[in-house]
């Protein structure tokens, strides 16, 4: 009795251990790797659709927000324009596809 009563105890403190040490070191080290998706980071490279345009600047609309952005070349309402770069609040976009005033 005394035998198992000491195994039992063994068990349970191996699994303590791997439950609150080995598990978390595990997915620290597995989620470290990958790209972070927040912030600036995670903005460049994403579509949007252009609102509003005038001459280099306007709103584009990305993930459920409105942004101020700016583009080297002419925009129309309806475009889609992907995302360059993030200067303060300000996207940096380009065009992709077709212009909506062709």
């Amino acid at each position: 009795m005394r035998k198992i009563l000491i195994f039992l105890l063994i068990g349970y403190i191996v699994f303590e251990i791997i439950e609150h040490v080995v598990f978390p070191l595990f997915w620290l080290i597995i989620n470290r790797r990958k790209k972070s998706m927040s912030g600036v980071n995670g903005m460049l490279g994403q579509i949007g659709e252009v609102k509003e345009w005038s001459e280099t600047n306007g709103k584009i609309f990305i993930h459920g927000e409105l942004w101020n952005a700016i583009s080297e070349v002419p925009l129309y309402p309806g475009d889609k324009a992907i995302i360059q770069a993030v200067d303060g609040l300000v996207l940096k976009v380009k065009p992709i596809g077709n212009s909506g005033q062709d």
